[in-house]
C-alpha cells in the first residue's frame, strides 16, 4: 500500500467517525452560538471591509485632486487680482528668475 493510500484511508475513517459522532452536532451548535454572538457585536465581513477600503482610497484620491484644483484656482485668482496674466509667472514679469524682489 502506498503512503498516499494510507493517508486517504485514514482521512476517510476519521471523517466517517466524525459524521457518526456527537462532535458534528457540537460543532454546529458552537458555530450557531458564535454567529449569534457576532451578529450582536456589529461586526462587518472582510468583503464589506475591503469594499469600504476601496471607496475610501478613491475618495482620498479625489479629495487630493480637488485640493490641487482649489490651490490652482486660488493662484489664478490672486494673479488676476494683482493684474498678472495667470499664464505668465511672476518671475517672468519682473525679469527676476527667482521671482523675489530686490
Amino acid at each position: 500500500m502506498k503512503p498516499s493510500d494510507i493517508f486517504n484511508d485514514l482521512q476517510s475513517k476519521v471523517s466517517e467517525a466524525l459524521r457518526n459522532s456527537p462532535a458534528k452536532d457540537i460543532e454546529k451548535n458552537v458555530r450557531s452560538m458564535m454567529t449569534q454572538g457576532f451578529s450582536k457585536l456589529d461586526l462587518v465581513t472582510r468583503e464589506e471591509f475591503d469594499v469600504q477600503s476601496q471607496v475610501l482610497a478613491r475618495t482620498r484620491a479625489r479629495l487630493e485632486e480637488l485640493e490641487a484644483r482649489v490651490i490652482e484656482l486660488e493662484r489664478k485668482q490672486a494673479a488676476a487680482a494683482a493684474g498678472i496674466s495667470p499664464a505668465v509667472s511672476p518671475a517672468a514679469t519682473t525679469g527676476n528668475p527667482t521671482g523675489l524682489a530686490g
